[in-house]
């Protein structure tokens, strides 16, 4: 069972009497669907609608205080206890930053790591990513079995995006970044911070963007940040890459599809790339119309 030490995570815990309506009234998913065991994939949006942080919220067991677990990126973490405190006002909640006493640890292939210290959940976004453990710093190191970049390269095969090496936070919304085909969003829920936009891009269907697999044919791929392109034509950016010529992008697939369908072949930083539609992704992809009609 490989299991890793995701040492560029973090912990933000939220406890008090209020904190489960507090985070309802900020967070993209429903508070309510969050119990132990039951962890969701969520964000904190600008009032844009655009990603300011993702993270998975747990609920924490009786025996470790209770109260809700964000596992964030480590670089974030101090900005995103400072958000939330900013947004507490009156609310009976107290906001603090575990990152360097507590870590992460993502298993995958098989059942949770054993003997944690901490507690344990699967994955909320893909049954395939397999479960979490929040642990003590040194536990995660212990229970590692596989560097975290094995992680990156088995989550970027499934097409999951994580903020900062995939998309930029402050820039992108939540449709381009895959949260509302991997549960980070519910609909059906009240207010949040942004809800108007994600509302709007859902029910219009205006999301013409989405993050999707990509592979470099000659097996070798450009630094991240790379600009796509097909002819003339700006499609979009490519992350942070994993040997073997794989990377995941975000691509305007309008733009991929009219290309294709001119028999241009989409490059970034000149080598050439096949874009694939993720297992789990329910959005139109290019070249389906034609697949269906064959």
């Amino acid at each position: 069972m490989p299991a890793a030490s995701l040492t560029d995570r973090g912990i933000i815990r939220v406890t008090g009497e209020d904190a489960r309506g507090f985070l309802d009234g900020l967070l993209t998913s429903a508070m309510d669907r969050v119990a132990p065991g039951q962890a969701r994939y969520a964000a904190l949006l600008s009032p844009q609608g655009k990603i300011l942080f993702d993270f998975l919220v747990a609920e924490a067991p009786p025996e470790l205080g209770g109260g809700f677990w964000l596992d964030a990126p480590r670089a974030l973490a101090q900005d995103l206890a400072k958000r939330l405190g900013f947004y507490k006002l009156r609310a009976r909640v107290t906001v603090e930053n575990l990152t360097g006493t507590w870590g992460v640890a993502a298993s995958w292939d098989e059942g949770p790591p054993a003997g944690t210290g901490g507690f344990v959940f699967p994955d909320p976004r893909l049954p395939e990513l397999g479960h979490r453990a929040i642990v003590p710093c040194d536990e995660a190191e212990r229970i590692a079995s596989a560097p975290a970049e094995a992680w990156h390269a088995y989550r970027i095969a499934l097409g999951v995006p994580e903020g900062g090496r995939d998309f930029a936070y402050g820039e992108t919304f939540p449709h381009e970044a895959d949260m509302d085909q991997l549960g980070g969003v519910d609909f059906d829920k009240g207010c949040y911070v942004g809800q108007e936009v994600v509302s709007r891009m859902e029910h219009r269907g205006t999301a013409r963007t989405r993050i999707v697999p990509v592979r470099f044919t000659d097996g070798y791929s450009p630094p991240g940040g790379a600009e796509a392109i097909a002819g003339d034509r700006a499609l979009g950016r490519v992350g942070e890459p994993v040997p073997g010529g794989h990377a995941l992008a975000m691509l305007r697939l309008d733009r991929l599809g009219d290309a294709l369908a001119a028999g241009l072949q989409p490059t970034a930083g000149g080598l050439v790339f096949v874009a694939s539609k993720p297992g789990f992704a329910r959005f139109p992809f290019p070249g389906e119309a034609d697949k269906a009609e064959g």
